[in-house]
């Protein structure tokens, strides 16, 4: 049900090393990117440094370390929803927010922050924005997204004028505190504190809760099991320009095994205090612990009608809804005796759980997002159902053993001290367990989306479609589905997920239409079978990225134009227009709206130049369709792409009367050969045997002729196709344990699928391509680069142009690749 994917540790050095806060925090975001502490610890100064480290979950030896600069441990760590955006607090009261510098995953700056001074933070949140999506696992057989993730109406903790939520975080201090920051939209920070309760008392545990109306719901303890543990409501508000905060007392409970007479005085600690999610304030986990062991509870808050007296009754009544009801803490489950838990990580996926009796469907029970991890101090971890608490699936650490019998328990716990995981966190679809030990090191566990039972291979790939359409949705990365993507999978993969969003409404499909061709990209890359895809679909995603962005630059010639954009009338009068010469297309298009000033014209050269060169390409290799599959393959049956090139061509050539250096440039061997044309007429040929999807019909015999007349009459260029990424997860499929070292990257074996394709990446040495910008950089760029963490897409940091037209295109990848992936800053030596 678990095993290990990989481990990252830090590099020993003599004079300066990482050891683990005390205590250690770690963060996972739904970019799958993980923010952890240590502390450095310099033995010549003999001083601790508390830094924060930021890795990406594919490339975990490129490790972002920075010096937080908190006075004091740090206790809190806390990721934006967006994934952008982390809060770290420290045990002097101060909180941080980082942000990315330029976009960037591995640079990141402290920009604002608050301080509640010498009050320790003991649990910190960010405000709720009032998108809560909720997943309906027993409809994954569903047709229609709507019915598997519906949108529940939920209410930001706070709005701006027209209804927009506010941003900013809450904090509970030690002292029983609650302070709020609200982040203006002109940069500056409103903070408010307030008492929780009048009587302030000691608060050693403490998490946040949202409720659908708006409302905020802190849970505290003051760490002994025998007082009670707490619950609060805050409501937050804005007040001539001044932060307001109302709190008022809520239901309490104590924990069960206290009032066990077996168990009364059994475990005297509550260690653990977490509500199941962050929306969802009407359930809690708690943990009591003593020296050895530790018991589980979980609780349900609930509305019960009061018990009304029979004298009252008969004076007046009670019928139905008039019933006076009360809010009543009622335990759900507890577990039995355990080992000391270490640490707690509870599932991010939002399940809708029709039935909070623990009665769930029987095909959904093992679904991994139901089960939450319980990590103890023998190094084992247990993955337990949310809510019944019963054992799903368990994992051993290296220092832990399957006990065997008493006497095996005993030599385990007096062997010393054992290596277990201090902190822990599940990925946003459950299927990725990271862990950081007591010496700092990493550790990535796959947990099994069938929870380690018997499923028939259909279950396990419905479960991995139901997320990967989550992810679709949401937005989120899927790089933890891809750990359990086996290569014999990938076909049937793809073609389901094609399935599915072919199902959609045509306005879902467009919004989603860039997001499902970055998805199949990253799931071909994981068998030999499909690798020449991965090329295709980057392909595809940068012609329509182009498509958009020239279109975009057409202006009507009068403003009071009918509803449709020129745009648009190019696209209907190109699939009207079958013609095969492409001044017969050109002359019913209004070229007055393609009108552009010169200097952007020739700005466009570049961009120009890989529409004319790829349309040069796929023709070139019509004649070789029936070899093994190239990169390209896929686009001579895509009878859409082939239109999109088809309404570019006719573009460009408008552009081409108006400023003839921004034309593709070919090598011919004739002077008088009119290239545009006879590429035009070829591609249009092309295009007429595939543009309606279900009735695609071969090439005849005179178009693959001419076809392979092309060689002799134009030379075919090289086209730059994305490099092979070197990331993790390719690695990671014979499941084989992968062992990394921060700061070092791994060497460059492993690459299994990569040999058949190296005949078309450049080589260490040759000139590097600027791949969005269709620029080249050299075989050792001076310029400083950025790669994304997915696709390996490299461009150049600053942008060496200041036409707009190229900032347009610029924008549209400035915060993520094209792919959706976050970028990187490269080593000027990246070659």
């Amino acid at each position: 049900a678990m095993d290990l994917a990989y481990v990252c540790e830090w590099e020993k050095k003599p004079k300066s090393n990482h050891c683990p806060s005390i205590p250690l925090v770690c963060a996972w975001s739904c970019r799958n990117l993980i923010a952890f502490t240590t502390d450095l610890r310099n033995e010549e100064e003999k001083d601790l440094t508390h830094m924060v480290h930021i890795i990406d979950t594919e490339h975990p030896w490129d490790v972002y370390s920075v010096n937080s600069g908190h006075a004091e441990v740090i206790t809190c760590l806390e990721w934006d929803q967006s994934g952008s955006r982390l809060l770290s607090a420290d045990a002097d009261g101060h909180i941080k927010c980082w942000s990315m510098t330029d976009h960037l995953a591995n640079s990141w700056e402290n920009t604002v922050g608050s301080l509640v001074e010498g009050d320790p933070v003991v649990a910190l949140s960010w405000l709720h924005n009032g998108v809560k999506l909720a997943l309906h696992v027993e409809k994954s057989g569903a047709s229609n997204f709507g019915e598997k993730f519906s949108r529940v109406k939920f209410s930001p903790s706070l709005t701006l004028f027209g209804g927009k939520p506010m941003e900013g975080w809450i904090a509970v201090t030690i002292s029983g505190l609650v302070t709020v920051s609200l982040l203006k939209p002109n940069g500056q920070v409103l903070t408010s504190t307030e008492s929780l309760c009048r009587l302030r008392c000691r608060v050693a545990l403490a998490d946040v809760a949202f409720t659908g109306g708006g409302n905020i719901v802190v849970a505290t303890s003051d760490g002994s099991s025998t007082s009670p543990v707490q619950f609060y409501k805050v409501c937050v508000s804005v007040v001539n320009e001044k932060c307001k905060i109302d709190t008022e007392i809520l239901p309490s409970l104590f924990m069960r095994c206290t009032t066990d007479p077996a168990r009364k005085d059994k475990y005297p600690a509550i260690t653990h205090l977490k509500f199941l999610a962050r929306d969802m304030s009407e359930q809690v986990l708690l943990c009591a612990s003593n020296q050895n062991s530790s018991i589980v509870e979980c609780w349900s808050l609930r509305k019960e009608g009061l018990p009304v007296n029979n004298i009252f009754q008969q004076i007046s009544p009670v019928v139905g809804d008039k019933q006076p009801m009360i809010l009543k803490w009622r335990i759900l489950s507890a577990t039995n005796d355990l080992d000391r838990v270490s640490a707690v990580a509870l599932p991010k996926l939002p399940i809708s759980l029709t039935n909070t009796d623990l009665k769930v469907a029987n095909d959904t029970k093992f679904f991994p997002g139901l089960g939450l991890a319980l990590a103890f101090h023998d190094g084992s971890v247990h993955i337990v159902h949310r809510l019944s608490l019963q054992m799903m699936a368990v994992f051993y650490g290296s220092s832990s053993q399957r006990p065997v019998d008493e006497q095996s328990i005993k030599r385990q716990r007096t062997a010393g001290p054992l290596v277990h995981f201090k902190a822990m966190q599940l990925s946003w679809t459950s299927l990725a367990l990271a862990g950081i030990d007591s010496h700092g090191k990493l550790s990535m566990l796959r947990i099994s989306p069938s929870m380690g039972h018997v499923l028939d291979m259909n279950m396990s790939l419905r479960h991995l479609l139901f997320l990967l359409e989550y992810c679709m949705v949401t937005g989120y990365d899927w790089w933890d589905i891809l750990l359990h993507v086996q290569p014999n999978m990938v076909q049937n993969l793809v073609e389901k997920l094609h399935e599915e969003y072919m199902r959609q409404n045509a306005a879902l499909q467009q919004v989603l239409s860039t997001r499902i061709v970055a998805m199949k990209a990253s799931l071909c890359k994981l068998s030999s079978s499909t690798i020449a895809r991965v090329c295709d679909y980057h392909a595809k995603l940068f012609l329509i990225a182009i498509s958009c962005t020239l279109k975009s630059l057409l202006r009507p010639h009068f403003l009071n134009t009918p509803d449709k954009s020129p745009g648009d009338r190019l696209t209907e009068i190109c699939s009207k227009i079958t013609d095969v010469d492409i001044d017969k297309v050109m002359i019913n298009l209004k070229t007055e709206e393609f009108v552009l000033e010169m200097t952007t014209l020739q700005s466009l050269q570049q961009l120009i130049q890989w529409v004319g060169d790829f349309v040069l390409y796929l023709l070139a290799s019509l004649p070789n369709q029936g070899s093994p599959v190239r990169p390209g393959h896929s686009f001579l049956r895509d009878g859409a792409s082939l239109g999109m090139f088809r309404e570019l061509m006719v573009v460009i050539r408008i552009w081409g009367l108006l400023k003839p250096s921004c034309l593709p440039v070919y090598t011919a061997t004739s002077d008088t050969q009119d290239s545009m044309s006879l590429l035009f007429r070829l591609l249009t040929k092309l295009w007429l045997c595939c543009r309606e999807e279900n009735h695609i019909t071969e090439p005849d015999d005179t178009l693959i002729d001419e076809c392979c007349l092309l060689p002799s009459q134009l030379l075919i260029p090289n086209i730059d196709w994305l490099p092979i990424n070197d990331g993790i997860i390719s690695r990671l499929q014979s499941k084989q344990l992968v062992r990394l070292q921060f700061g070092k990257a791994p060497g460059l074996v492993g690459h299994t699928v990569s040999s058949q394709f190296d005949a078309f990446v450049r080589a260490p040495g040759q000139p590097k391509i600027d791949h969005l910008r269709r620029l080249h950089l050299g075989a050792y760029p001076t310029e400083e680069c950025k790669s994304c963490t997915r696709c390996g897409c490299v461009t150049m940091l600053k942008s060496p142009n200041k036409v707009t037209a190229v900032k347009q295109w610029e924008q549209r990848w400035i915060k993520n690749c094209l792919c959706g992936g976050l970028w990187r800053r490269m080593p000027l030596s990246y070659s």
